[in-house]
């Protein structure tokens, strides 16, 4: 019968020889930290079975066994060893290297731009992580397309204010050349056409100024409680001008009686720019309506909807974007200016607010609508740390 004293003395042999296997083990991993995780996992099987072959052959000594005994046994557990330790390394360097070749194509792939397909390269832990790679390639994928939209869109803009800025210019050299030279028809015209072209390039210059300022993040508005209808008054008061040139009319349904907390001066802008787009588009002799309503308790809905076509149904999404304009030849309507910024500083002057903007094509032409709270904003709490 196994004795406490003996038993005791088996527990310690075997945690002595595995104690000592361990160390190797660590040593070696140490050493081979740079080799294939097929190697590694190896390393781990066989400090196993050498634990326990060592323990064994050491237990069984101590048990004095006869030198025949203790010869068969040694090349039983020798071989076994050997045996399960290459089939350890096989399976491990076919299914573990495998797999990790397989997520080493995969990653390189995906620095290259292509667009992974969930495979199944082997153990459950890297088919998920080759998962999460087929769909981080399919996000940057599509973060890549919008990069180079931008840039696109980015290099567009450029050429186009460029040839904007430069067009007044070259009219106003021109004209300051002939009056230099005497040789002006009408002196007065061309002072006032020279200071015509400077507002119209002021403006450009306003609105890129007042765009970078929006994108930036630095726009800090001086919210007060308004009254919408004095808004929209100044508003068409600026454009009316413009409009009655072309027999177009603004007409105000509902605007009066409605009060928010904004920033007059930036909502009153917004509200000339969405007027100007109305005015350039719509049809001669026509009429454009300002109207308001409020959509719950909370928000305010301003609209404003002239008769004209509007844009193509794929371009509704793009035409709040910098620099965008519905005709390719980039040119203005009706002797109007602009450089393609005035619907970007409306939505951008919105989304300051808390609001959104959207347009949409109705039976009677085309709409562009802003929907803003009408509440004072909460007051930020500052964390401390921050």
């Amino acid at each position: 019968m196994l004795t406490v004293p003996n038993l005791a003395l088996i527990v310690l042999t075997a945690a002595i020889c595995t104690a000592v296997v361990t160390a190797l083990a660590l040593a070696v991993l140490r050493w081979t930290s740079r080799g294939s995780v097929a190697s590694q996992v190896t390393v781990v099987v066989a400090a196993a079975v050498l634990s326990i072959v060592a323990s064994v052959v050491a237990v069984v000594i101590e048990m004095f066994v006869s030198t025949h005994d203790l010869t068969v046994l040694c090349w039983v557990v020798g071989v076994s060893a050997v045996v399960s330790l290459t089939a350890a390394w096989v399976t491990m360097n076919h299914t573990v290297g495998r797999s990790v070749r397989t997520l080493v194509e995969s990653a390189r792939r995906i620095g290259d731009g292509d667009v992974l397909q969930p495979q199944t390269p082997g153990l459950k832990e890297f088919n998920e992580l080759h998962s999460q790679l087929a769909e981080s390639s399919t996000r940057l994928a599509g973060a890549r397309a919008e990069v180079d939209k931008l840039d696109a869109a980015r290099r567009q803009f450029f050429a186009w204010i460029s040839h904007d800025l430069r067009t007044p210019l070259a009219g106003m050299r021109a004209m300051t050349e002939a009056l230099d030279d005497g040789i002006a028809p009408d002196r007065d015209a061309y002072i006032r056409t020279i200071r015509a072209k400077v507002d119209t390039m002021t403006g450009m210059v306003d609105d890129l100024f007042e765009l970078s300022t929006l994108q930036s993040g630095t726009l800090r508005l001086q919210r007060e409680l308004v009254e919408l209808l004095d808004l929209v008054s100044d508003a068409v008061s600026d454009i009316q001008p413009t409009a009655a040139e072309r027999g177009v009319s603004i007409v105000e349904r509902g605007v009066e009686g409605h009060l928010l907390w904004a920033d007059p001066r930036e909502l009153t802008r917004a509200i000339g720019n969405l007027l100007v787009n109305g005015v350039r588009h719509a049809p001669d002799n026509s009429e454009i309506v300002v109207s308001a309503h409020t959509s719950d308790e909370k928000h305010l809905v301003l609209s404003i909807m002239d008769h004209g076509s509007g844009v193509d149904v794929e371009d509704l999404g793009r035409m709040f974007d910098v620099g965008w304009r519905a005709n390719a030849a980039r040119t203005t309507d009706h002797g109007t200016h602009g450089a393609g910024l005035g619907l970007a500083i409306v939505r951008g002057i919105v989304e300051a607010h808390g609001g959104e903007i959207h347009a949409e094509h109705v039976p009677d032409g085309f709409r562009l609508s802003v929907t803003l709270p009408i509440a004072e904003p909460e007051p930020q709490v500052s964390t401390p740390g921050r």
